[in-house]
């Protein structure tokens, strides 16, 4: 049997195993200026506006993050957490004073992680909603 596939099995070089997450936020206008910010520093934007649904990625219509709103909405449990990817470690940066400036709570500030390995530089949030987020980048740095 073959699977029909509108979307390429790969970005670049890594296999893309996601098509896409969604999460319950209680105030989608708060929400999306948040994300609008946040994800916008790593050079993501929103690809799909709709009443109750918000998504982001690179590519119009095709969605990687969706925010739905729901009243009852709340973060996963401790241990889960979004990691996006970042460009570079200056858009690390970006995405933490960016987020902070819309309401954000710092959970993390930017910098390299010994304990994930020497190249690991990240930043980490919380949105508005309680969920954990993280913008990281596993490269040396630019010299």
């Amino acid at each position: 049997m073959t699977l029909a596939r509108a979307r390429p099995l790969h970005f670049g070089v890594r296999p893309i195993m996601l098509h896409h997450i969604s999460i319950g936020v209680r105030d989608l206008a708060l929400s999306s200026a948040f994300y609008d910010a946040a994800l916008g520093a790593l050079g993501f934007r929103r690809v799909f506006d709709g009443k109750n649904s918000i998504g982001y990625g690179r590519i119009h219509g095709e969605d990687l993050l969706l925010l739905n709103r729901n009243l009852e909405a709340a973060p996963p449990g401790p241990g889960f957490h979004l990691a996006f990817a970042a460009p570079t470690r200056e858009s690390v940066d970006a995405f933490h004073a960016a987020a902070l400036r819309v309401g954000g709570k710092d959970n993390g500030n930017p910098g390299t992680r010994q304990k994930y390995g020497p190249n690991y530089y990240a930043a980490f949030l919380i949105d508005p909603d309680g969920h954990r987020i993280e913008a990281v980048l596993n490269a040396p740095a630019a010299v």
